[in-house]
C-alpha cells in the first residue's frame, strides 16, 4: 500500500472526519471538483469551502521534518473547522485553547485533556472552573490578578509565565501591546506564584501572528533562557516548559524560522535535557488547505471600470483582510461567458473592483484587480482562505458566516 493510500486511509478515520465524504482528486484536481460542485448548486448558488486535507498531512510531515524536536499545539482559534481538528488530532497534534469553548470542541474528538494548553493569559473565572473541572491542568499567565484566579478555582494547574517578546518579527499581528510580562515582571511574578503555592512549569512568550523575520525567535528564545535562570535563582523547582508561541506561516520564511529556532535552541537550551518544547501554529496548518468559492450576485459597469458583488465579503471569510492583515487574490471559475474556457485564460482583463453582499460600502474585497469581463452566476475562487476567516467571520445584514459548507477532498498527489 503506497503512503498516499495510508494517508488517505487514516484520514476518513479520523475524528471529525468519519462518517463524511471526502472526494479523491487527481493531482491538480481541485478546479475540476469545484467546478462540478458549481454545477451542482445551481439553484443555492450560495459560497462554499474545500478542505484539502492532503495539505494538511503534507504540512504536518515537513513540520516535524523541520522542527522534529518542537511539538505543535494547533491553535483552534485560528481555524475550528472539526475535520480540520480531527486530522490535526490523528497526526498527533496537541491543541491550544483560548476559551471554554474551544476546549469543548477538542475533548468532544475525543483528544485528552493532557493535549490541550489553555493559551489565554487573561481567562475569565468561569472557564477557568470549566478546565478545572475536565482536567486541562496546563495554562499560561502574565499577572498577579491571574495568578489569584487560578489559586482560587484551579490550584492544581500548572503554569506558564508568558513573557513580552523583545522582538515582534514584523509580524501583521503583534500580541506584545496585549500580553507579555516585561523583564522587571518576571521576579515578583514569580514569587507571587510560589506565595500562592502554585507551580510554574515552564515560559511562553508569541512573537505574533504572521511574523516575518527569523531573528525574533532567537531574540525571544534568548529571553525565555533569562526567564528559566531567573526561577533558578529565586529557588523555584526546576522548570520543564518551554512553549515557543505562533507566527509560523508556510512559505519559505518557515525554513528560515525553523533554522533560527533550532540554532537558538541548542546555543540557550542545548544542555538542559529534559526539557519539553512545544508551539502553536495556527495559520501554518490552516490557511492553504482551505479554498473558498463565492458566487457573483451583481455586476455594474463604469466606462472601464468592473464592479461586482459577489455573496461573501469584509463582515464575512473577508475579515482577514481588516483584522489579520490578509492579502488576497482570485481567480474566475466556470464563466458563463466562455463556458469552454472555465478558467477565463488568455482574454482580455479589466480593472475591477469586488464587492461583498453587505450594505455597508466598506464591505470591499479587492479593487485594481484585473478580471475578464464576468457575468451574474459567475463564480470567483480566493486561494489561501483557512486562517482567520470563516473562524472570525459574523452574520451581519444576515448573512450568516457560519453557514458556509465544507466540502472535504484529498488530492492524491502521486
Amino acid at each position: 500500500m503506497g503512503s498516499s493510500a495510508r494517508s488517505l486511509q487514516a484520514i476518513l478515520g479520523a475524528p471529525g472526519v468519519r462518517g463524511k465524504r471526502v472526494s479523491v482528486l487527481s493531482k491538480d484536481g481541485l478546479t475540476d471538483f469545484m467546478q462540478s460542485i458549481v454545477f451542482s448548486k445551481q439553484e443555492t448558488k450560495e459560497p462554499f469551502y474545500v478542505l484539502d486535507l492532503s495539505t494538511v498531512t503534507a504540512l504536518m510531515d515537513r513540520w516535524t521534518r523541520a522542527l522534529p524536536m518542537v511539538r505543535p499545539y494547533y491553535a483552534v482559534k485560528c481555524n475550528p473547522d472539526p475535520a480540520l481538528l480531527g486530522i490535526m488530532a490523528s497526526l498527533g497534534s496537541s491543541f491550544d485553547c483560548a476559551s471554554k469553548a474551544e476546549i469543548e470542541s477538542v475533548l468532544a474528538l475525543g483528544v485528552s485533556a493532557d493535549r490541550i494548553v489553555f493559551a489565554n493569559p487573561c481567562k475569565a473565572e468561569s472557564h477557568i472552573k470549566y478546565a478545572a473541572s475536565v482536567g486541562v491542568n496546563l495554562t499560561t499567565f502574565d499577572s498577579r490578578d491571574e495568578i489569584e484566579k487560578i489559586r482560587k478555582w484551579h490550584p492544581k494547574c500548572a503554569l506558564l509565565i508568558r513573557i513580552k517578546a523583545p522582538d515582534d518579527g514584523g509580524a501583521r499581528c503583534p500580541l506584545g501591546p496585549k500580553y507579555g510580562a516585561l523583564p522587571e515582571e518576571v521576579a515578583p511574578l514569580f514569587q507571587a506564584a510560589q506565595a500562592a503555592r502554585l507551580t510554574v512549569t515552564g515560559v511562553s512568550f508569541h512573537i505574533g501572528s504572521g511574523a516575518t523575520h527569523s531573528r525574533a525567535y532567537q531574540r525571544a528564545i534568548a529571553a525565555a533562557k533569562t526567564t528559566f535562570e531567573t526561577a533558578t535563582r529565586l529557588g523555584l523547582p526546576r522548570m520543564r516548559v518551554l512553549n515557543i508561541g505562533g507566527g509560523f506561516t508556510a512559505d519559505t520564511q518557515f525554513n528560515e524560522a525553523a533554522s533560527a529556532i533550532k540554532a537558538a535552541l541548542q546555543s540557550y537550551f542545548g544542555n538542559d535535557s529534559g526539557l519539553t518544547i512545544i508551539a502553536e501554529p495556527g495559520r501554518f496548518f490552516a490557511e492553504s488547505a482551505f479554498t473558498l468559492a463565492t458566487n457573483i450576485i451583481g455586476k455594474r459597469i463604469r466606462g472601464e471600470l468592473r464592479e461586482y458583488w459577489i455573496n461573501d465579503g469584509i463582515y464575512g471569510s473577508m475579515n482577514c483582510i481588516l483584522y489579520d492583515h490578509a492579502t488576497i487574490t482570485c481567480t474566475p471559475l466556470a464563466c458563463t461567458s466562455n463556458r469552454a474556457n472555465t478558467t477565463c485564460k488568455g482574454v482580455r482583463t479589466y480593472s475591477s473592483t469586488v464587492f461583498g453582499p453587505t450594505c455597508d460600502a466598506l464591505d470591499t474585497v479587492l479593487t485594481g484587480h484585473q478580471l475578464p469581463e464576468l457575468q451574474v452566476n459567475d463564480w470567483l475562487v480566493f486561494p489561501n482562505m483557512g486562517a482567520y476567516t470563516a473562524a472570525a467571520g459574523s452574520n451581519f445584514n444576515g448573512f450568516h458566516t457560519s453557514a458556509i459548507l465544507t466540502y472535504l477532498a484529498f488530492s492524491n498527489t502521486s
